[in-house]
């Protein structure tokens, strides 16, 4: 045990927010605050103070457990790796590599997502990969690499918020999803900037706006194009940068201006007077910014939501200029670094194109093999989920908890139980876990080191603080064990390190490039932006006359488009992909509270979490609850077309009449996310989880 305290992140959202583990003379560590690092100042949330608690033996598996039967047992870890290994080799040669999955998830470090994807394609030699950030900020970057030709969450470090005129901030209630984050919204009022939040409740984050739009869950599209068509009508298109830094305005001005405000109203609900304002409050200053989160982007239409977004921020000329711009609110942990490095189904290494023949033969000689050996792109997440017990024979699945977490998640379950073998690495006996044929308990965040990326592209140095308990091992070590089995006894190191320096080579050249990032700069500098690339002399050690300062502002000197011209996308509106009808009148949305995390895997196992947010609820409005004949705290059955949840009801007038709210974050029941809709984004492949059709029962009636 170190006796002194040692700087690291939080586990959770993708803030990463700096804090420092301290040993505690009974032993243990406990959260002290870091106020060196700029993204928090050492302000933390309930979730991050009370991390420590996930350390404790007597909450996550220190053993490995193999299926007996209907029961998981303990077993060597041998005889665990042998198995999947075993297992895994059988498929195969039935059915062919095809009939392989891998299933990863946005919480694991850079370095693990690096080498899962190199192992799904180099060892087992399957296209079956793709992970649960596809669940999260897919239509961001859809929409992101239509319009500026790269994808990074936020363009610009979270210090510019408070500095710029007025933000939108579209479909995120971060008061509670990403609490340390609401100072900078706090300081940019306090600095004469004004907040418009656009949400169909009245969340903690919409109670600090200047200005709060409700509009109709589904219709975010419609709300983006329809302030547009004021922007020109009202002449407040900023021409010359139009002309000098874009391309396509002709035909997404045409699109807008078929959604004039009156019409834009019956379909949101957002009243005409609140679009005008909302177009004074952000073309009157001189910079501005939009941000989205999942609101407008899980949804079958969400890329173009995203799309319709970004260009009101090019005809604003909002984009690629000091203070504004566009941005994305990454949700998970390491969303951001986990979508770059090659565990999606379509991507390799540092943001290349799977199907693109120079980055298969960059990384090929990377990784020293023969590129026509790596496989094409596979399926996104839900597919490779509903294949499963079909197509997909076998699943290696880390850090994703989907029996809670997918969309139409009764049905996943049905399909994880379908499979011929399931093995699972994790640090709890999550509910997914529950159903594997064998279960890895691998390390957590203060055991071990590595690399995540934050919302602002900030690559960032996790450190090692205390001793994983005995029998507990590394996802490198789990994928170093495997591969060696199945015969490939080189290419995959347990030091994160030696991962990270073979990512920094696969990374060079390519959009998301780390090239020219170290341990040691991540260390002295509290992170650095990407795109870092290695100077001339190539990626070794670094002096301080040749590196590299890394890019926490992008798009200032042009796109990463090949003319250096952002690209408006004409989009028009379209319903969601189920609404309301007869049998299903009521509008369902989903998302998050404020003492849990996700699927609640980890957070669910806090005595202090749970005591603050102790189960699901269906939050609705009074006039929905007295047509219903529903008192507070009643059971309330939503029923939708996939299935039934049941949770208190909690009735509020901050949320529409037309539309109920629950949380997703627990099982049995209360599980949200058996309702939702799997409806796929055609671009993104974004399931809809963001909008469907539900009626309500009384429970038991």
């Amino acid at each position: 045990m170190r006796t002194t305290s040692t700087p690291t992140h939080c586990p959770y959202c993708a803030l990463q927010c700096g804090m420092a583990l301290s040993p505690l003379p009974t032993g243990g560590v406990e959260v002290v605050e870091r106020p060196d690092f700029p993204v928090n100042r050492g302000a933390l949330c309930g979730k991050g103070r009370t991390a420590p608690a996930v350390l404790s033996s007597r909450v996550r598996l220190t053993s490995p457990l193999v299926r007996s039967g209907d029961s998981l047992v303990p077993a060597t870890w041998d005889e665990a790796l042998d198995r999947i290994a075993g297992e895994l080799r059988r498929v195969r040669g039935e059915h062919g590599p095809d009939a392989l999955g891998v299933f990863g998830g946005g919480g694991l470090t850079n370095e693990k997502a690096y080498a899962l994807g190199k192992f799904a394609r180099v060892v087992l030699g399957t296209s079956q990969i793709d992970y649960n950030g596809r669940f999260c900020m897919s239509s961001a970057a859809a929409g992101g690499i239509k319009a500026f030709g790269l994808d990074r969450g936020l363009p610009f470090p979270m210090e510019d918020i408070p500095k710029t005129g007025c933000v939108i901030l579209v479909g995120s209630n971060l008061a509670e999803t990403m609490p340390p984050s609401l100072r900078f919204f706090s300081e940019l009022r306090e600095n004469g900037g004004t907040l418009i939040v656009v949400d169909p409740r009245r969340t903690k984050t919409a109670e600090q706006a200047d200005l709060h739009l409700m509009p109709r869950p589904g219709t975010d599209l419609a709300l983006a194009l329809g302030l547009l068509h004021l922007v020109v009508a009202e002449g407040r298109v900023d021409e010359e940068y139009v002309a000098e830094r874009t391309a396509g305005w002709e035909d997404a001005r045409a699109a807008a201006m078929a959604h004039w405000p009156e019409y834009v109203e019956r379909i949101t609900g957002v009243s005409v007077p609140q679009l005008r304002e909302t177009v004074r409050m952000f073309c009157e200053p001189e910079a501005a910014m939009v941000l989205t989160a999942r609101g407008p982007e899980q949804q079958s239409k969400g890329t173009d939501t995203v799309g319709a977004w970004i260009n009101l921020c090019l005809a604003t000329g909002r984009a690629g200029r000091p203070l504004s711009g566009y941005g994305c609110l990454t949700g998970q942990g390491n969303g951001q670094g986990g979508r770059e490095h090659g565990q999606k189904a379509d991507q390799l290494p540092g943001y290349r194109k799977l199907d693109d023949p120079a980055a298969r033969r960059h990384v090929a000689e990377v990784w020293g093999v023969d590129p026509d050996s790596l496989p094409g792109p596979g399926r996104s997440a839900y597919e490779l989920l509903d294949a499963l017990g079909t197509d997909v024979k076998s699943l290696l699945l880390m850090g994703s908890n989907p029996v809670v977490s997918a969309p139409r998640a009764a049905h996943v379950e049905e399909r994880l139980r379908s499979l011929d073998f399931l093995a699972v690495c994790d640090v709890v006996l999550s509910e997914t876990a529950a159903l594997a044929d064998v279960v890895l308990p691998v390390t957590q965040w203060a055991e071990e080191t590595g690399t995540t990326t934050n919302l602002e592209g900030r690559v960032l140095l996790r450190r090692q603080a205390i001793t994983p308990p005995e029998g507990v091992r590394s996802d490198l070590e789990v994928l170093h064990g495997l591969a060696s089995r199945l015969g490939v006894e080189k290419g995959f190191p347990t030091d994160p390190e030696e991962v990270f320096e073979e990512l920094r080579r696969a990374s060079a050249g390519g959009i998301a490039d780390y090239s020219g990032i170290t341990y040691r700069r991540l260390a002295e500098e509290n992170g650095v932006f990407w795109p870092c690339p290695a100077e001339p002399s190539g990626p070794e050690e670094h002096t301080s006359a040749s590196v590299h300062p890394g890019t926490p502002r992008l798009f200032l000197d042009g796109f990463a488009t090949p003319d250096g011209r952002a690209r408006f996308t004409p989009v028009t509106h379209r319903p969601a992909a189920e609404e309301p009808d007869d049998d299903y009148p009521v509008l369902l949305t989903t998302g998050r509270v404020v003492a849990q995390y996700q699927s609640g895997a980890q957070t669910r196992r806090v005595d202090e979490l749970n005591a603050a947010a102790p189960g699901p609820f269906v939050e609705l409005h009074p006039r929905l609850a007295a047509r219903l004949g529903a008192a507070e705290g009643d059971p309330v059955a939503v029923v939708s077309r996939r299935g039934r949840a049941v949770a208190p009801a909690r009735i509020t007038a901050d949320i529409r009449p037309d539309t109920v709210f629950m949380p997703f974050h627990w099982p049995g029941e209360g599980r949200a996310n058996t309702l939702t809709n799997p409806a796929l984004d055609p671009t993104s492949r974004m399931p809809e989880f963001k909008v469907c059709a539900v009626r309500l029962e009384i429970a038991g009636s």
